[in-house]
């Protein structure tokens, strides 16, 4: 039955452009013709980010910056395991996947840790990815703000998180 929604739905859409008159393949053409437009503008912060996460691993920097950001986490209720979890997050949605795969082995399905983990990576987003494909489009210049509050609601669901993966 699930497999009929889309056939259904573009049957639907060439129905309704039909009955209204209005040319398909044209509209499809000027939106292919768009798109490339917007893929040549956000390319370059895509770039940016990808370059920026692979620089960051590979130098060592999240180590330190994981053992460092550990104590202060652990104060907030958040397992100093998840530490380098919550670092990647914003990042890298591969990444986190790789490493909740690690975690979840490291400590069984079962554990604490790893129902945190599930429910981090679960209810977080690559706030960087995401800024810089949604943002590179937009006038303003204060993006910093957008980040600044993506980051710090990303640190609270996650705080709440493992409060509720407490009783759970």
């Amino acid at each position: 039955m699930i497999k009929y929604i889309l056939p259904t739905l573009v049957g639907l859409i060439i129905l309704y452009s039909a009955i209204k008159k209005v040319k398909i393949y044209d509209c499809f053409i000027d939106g292919a013709t768009e798109s490339i437009a917007l893929i040549k503008a956000v390319f370059p912060y895509v770039a940016a980010v990808f370059i920026c996460i692979a620089l960051f691993k590979e130098s060592g920097l999240s180590g330190h910056v994981t053992k460092l950001l550990s104590v202060p986490l652990a104060y907030l209720g958040i397992p100093s395991e998840l530490t380098e979890l919550i670092l990647l997050t914003p990042l890298s949605g591969n990444g986190t996947l790789a490493l909740l795969e690690d975690i979840i082995e490291t400590y069984g399905a079962d554990s604490y840790v790893a129902r945190c983990a599930c429910v981090i990576s679960g209810a977080t987003e690559t706030v960087f990815y995401i800024s810089a494909v949604y943002l590179s489009k937009c006038k303003s210049k204060k993006i910093s703000y957008a980040i600044g509050i993506a980051l710090l609601s990303t640190l609270i669901g996650t705080t709440f998180a493992c409060f509720i993966c407490r009783f759970i």
